[in-house]
C-alpha cells in the first residue's frame, strides 16, 4: 500500500474523530471528565475483557508482549534520564522531561490506530499494552513525577490498584485459563462487544477535547528534544526490544512497535499536575502539555511512515 492509502485508511479516521473532539472543546469549552469516567470504568474494561477473551493470542505471545514493553520502558528511561541531565534539566523539570519521553499514548490514540491498521489482532494487542502501560504509569510514572517532593511516591503508587483496566485483564485471562469464556453469541459477550466498540470513537473524542485545552507555551529546545526522543528514537528502541524478546507472531510484534511509537500520552499531564512539586518557571506543566500537543500533531507523519514500513514488511 502507498503512504497515501495508509494515511487514508489507518491514520485519517483517528485524525478526523480527534479533530472533532478538538473543535468541540474549543467551541463549547467541553469538560472531558464525564467521558473519561465512563470510558475508564465502563467502556475500556468492556473492550479489554471482550478483546482478550475472544483473542487468539497465545500465552507465550502475551508474555512476549509484557517483556517487550518492560524492556522498552527501561531502555527509554535510561536514555531520557541521560539526555535530560546532559541538556541541563534538574528536578522537577527533569521528571517531566523523562515522563514525556518514555510514555506513549497507547490508549486514546493507540487502540483505535492499531484497530484500523491491523484489525482484531491489533486491537487485542493494544488493549493488553494499554493495561501494562497503566500499571507502569501509576507506579514508575508516579515515582518519576513525584521524586524530590516532600510526599512519598511509594505511597502514591497504590493508585495502581484503582486502575480498572488491570482488573479487566485479570478477569479476561482468568476466564481464558479456566475455559469459562461465554459463547460469542451470548448476551454477555454481545453486550461487552457493544460497549467495547463504543470506546474507540469516545477515546478519540476525549483525546481531541483534552488537546484543545493544552497550553503550548514552553521552552522550544526542551519540547523539541523530548519530541525527537518520543517520535524518532522510541520506534528504534521498540524495534530493538521486540527483536531482543523474540516473537513467533510477527503481526503482534509489529503492533507492539507501532503502539510504543505513538505520541506522548495525555496521562502524563495528569501525573505532573497531581504529583510534581514545581512552581512558576520550575513547573514542568507547560513542557509536558506542549510536548503532548506537538507529538500528537507530528505523529500524523511519523506514524504513517511507520505503519507503511510495518505493513510492507520493510520492518519486521
Amino acid at each position: 500500500m502507498s503512504l497515501l492509502s495508509i494515511f487514508a485508511t489507518a491514520i485519517l479516521p483517528v485524525v478526523v474523530v480527534a479533530a472533532a473532539g478538538f473543535a468541540l472543546g474549543r467551541v463549547e469549552d467541553t469538560d472531558p471528565d464525564a467521558l473519561n469516567t465512563i470510558t475508564v470504568y465502563v467502556l475500556a474494561p468492556a473492550l479489554v475483557v471482550h478483546s482478550l477473551t475472544t483473542s487468539t493470542l497465545a500465552g507465550g505471545t502475551i508474555l512476549s508482549v509484557v517483556l517487550a514493553v518492560v524492556v522498552f520502558t527501561a531502555a527509554m528511561l535510561a536514555v531520557a534520564e541521560g539526555v535530560g541531565r546532559l541538556t541541563g534539566h534538574s528536578e522537577p523539570l527533569l521528571g517531566g522531561f523523562v515522563l514525556i519521553s518514555i510514555f506513549p499514548n497507547t490508549g486514546n490514540y493507540g487502540i483505535p490506530l492499531a484497530d484500523f491498521a491491523f484489525g482484531p489482532t491489533g486491537r487485542s494487542t493494544a488493549v493488553l499494552v494499554t493495561a501494562l502501560q497503566g500499571v507502569l504509569l501509576y507506579t514508575v510514572g508516579i515515582y518519576i513525577a513525584a521524586r524530590g517532593s516532600a510526599s512519598s511516591p511509594l505511597a502514591d503508587m497504590r493508585r495502581v490498584f484503582g486502575v480498572p483496566l488491570v482488573y479487566a485483564v485479570v478477569v479476561a485471562l482468568g476466564l481464558r485459563w479456566l475455559g469459562a469464556v461465554p459463547p460469542a453469541e451470548s448476551t454477555v459477550m454481545q453486550t461487552l462487544e457493544l460497549l467495547g466498540n463504543a470506546s474507540i470513537p469516545v477515546m478519540l473524542l476525549i483525546l481531541g477535547i483534552q488537546l484543545s485545552s493544552v497550553d503550548g507555551d514552553s521552552d522550544l529546545g526542551s519540547v523539541g528534544a523530548a519530541s525527537a526522543l518520543k517520535l524518532l528514537l522510541a520506534p528504534v528502541v521498540a524495534l530493538g526490544a521486540v527483536l531482543a524478546v523474540g516473537f513467533q507472531n510477527q503481526t503482534v510484534a509489529r503492533v507492539v512497535v507501532l503502539l510504543l511509537a505513538t505520541p506522548t500520552g495525555v496521562t502524563t499531564i495528569i501525573l505532573v499536575g497531581a504529583f510534581s512539586h514545581g512552581t512558576g518557571d520550575r513547573s514542568p506543566d507547560e513542557l509536558v502539555s506542549a510536548t503532548v500537543f506537538l507529538t500528537t500533531v507530528a505523529s500524523a507523519v511519523t506514524v504513517t511512515v511507520l505503519v507503511w514500513a510495518l505493513q510492507s514488511g520493510l520492518v519486521l
